[in-house]
């Protein structure tokens, strides 16, 4: 099911700017004989309503003898027109001194998709994420108040979490609103920065930024495995997570339900952000090593194969994806998740400081106080009194 759903998110998001796409069968064959078989006026506003036409009748005008056109064909070889027809369609014999196969492609049209979804639906659907996200934060803490530890601190503390874990959060978390930061900047830097600080300044900025990114992407990786190998057997889902979401974590009802080392909406982060970790960085793996990791062709012959675009409606997928097709997905499903993780995380943010009291203790200094550890997370401060009570007898001893 979860396949299925991110499946559905991909071809919805990202089908519409790939490549050539493929003709539908329904395009209305238009006569083009006064043009001599050229495009027409109708082709040409099809073209820029965004509709598609068929364009086999420029893709198959590829050479042939010049003589047939008595008077109007080129002396000695192939006319412009059937040239440049033969370089956009990738039919033509290209020999270039450029390591891969990106130098051989010297027309692609589909750059200008990309570009639009980057700077039009893409940035203002992102944008209004997080500015939504922070407005229903702001709007719940107004309502909601901070959540307070019920009664009287006990004075005594328990530890939350060793130094290691601590070093591994921080990893995670420092270098994901480091990446966050400079990628922002680099989408967005041309549309919010330049027209105020001027273009040189927003360059600089983004060569910074594009440093930063390329190398902290690294910690980012090493803090999501770390991360992932000390939590995820707390992470597995239990039956007190049931109770826990029916009474929306306290919210509902007048005590908090019962929780281990993690309640069931740090298990949603925890995961949330393992999943879409991961997927950020292979696709940002494969952004820095586009010749070495393409990622789209092979998953959309896979789809294809499954028959996924018939599921939603759509034709088969394109699988012969030049380099810079490849990049541009890539581009663009990085960022489609780096908004949904950033807002994920800003939920996080706000619950581990001014939404609850205490709750940046556990990974401040790693203790918190017994009483915040009885109201949230009841099971495991027993378990941990329970291991307390077996190492250290009442006689005071030390257990052999």
């Amino acid at each position: 099911m979860l396949r299925r759903l991110m499946t559905v998110l991909m071809l919805v998001l990202l089908a519409a700017p790939v490549g050539v796409a493929a003709q539908e069968s329904d395009t209305p064959q238009i006569d083009r004989s006064a043009t001599g078989g050229a495009q027409t006026l109708e082709d040409i506003l099809r073209r820029q309503k965004g509709e598609k036409v068929d364009d086999t009748f420029r893709r198959e005008a590829i050479g042939g003898d010049a003589v047939s056109a008595p008077g109007l064909g080129p002396l000695g070889g192939a006319s412009d027109p059937e040239l440049w027809r033969a370089l956009r369609y990738n039919e033509v014999d290209v020999t270039t001194s450029t390591r891969g196969e990106l130098g051989k492609v010297l027309v692609q049209d589909g750059g200008m998709r990309w570009y639009e979804f980057r700077q039009g639906p893409l940035v203002t659907y992102g944008g209004w994420l997080l500015l939504g996200t922070i407005a229903v934060l702001a709007v719940f803490y107004l309502l909601r108040g901070r959540v307070r530890i019920d009664g009287e601190k006990a004075g005594r503390t328990v530890t939350r979490f060793q130094a290691f874990e601590r070093f591994s959060h921080w990893l995670l978390a420092g270098s994901f609103v480091l990446l966050g930061i400079t990628g922002l900047l680099t989408l967005m830097g041309r549309m919010f920065i330049a027209p105020y600080l001027g273009r040189e300044a927003n360059a600089a900025l983004l060569t910074v930024s594009k440093l930063i990114h390329n190398n902290v992407s690294w910690a980012f990786m090493l803090g999501l495995i770390l991360v992932f190998v000390l939590w995820v057997w707390h992470n597995i889902p239990n039956r007190t997570d049931l109770v826990w979401l029916s009474q929306a974590g306290g919210i509902i009802g007048k005590k908090h339900p019962p929780a281990k080392k993690f309640n069931a909406g740090q298990k949603l982060i925890f995961w949330s952000v393992i999943v879409l970790g991961a997927s950020l960085s292979v696709s940002g793996l494969s952004l820095l090593f586009p010749f070495e990791m393409p990622l789209f062709a092979k998953t959309f012959g896979f789809l294809n194969d499954l028959g996924a675009p018939g599921w939603v409606g759509f034709d088969p997928l394109p699988t012969a994806l030049a380099p810079q097709e490849e990049m541009q997905l890539a581009q663009l499903w990085h960022a489609i998740i780096a908004f949904v993780m950033m807002a994920i995380i800003l939920g996080h943010i706000y619950i581990g400081t001014l939404g609850m009291e205490g709750a940046f203790d556990a990974m401040g200094s790693g203790e918190v106080d017994e009483a915040w550890a009885h109201q949230h997370h009841s099971i495991w401060l027993e378990e941990v009194k329970a291991k307390e009570q077996t190492a250290t007898p009442k006689d005071g001893m030390p257990a052999e």
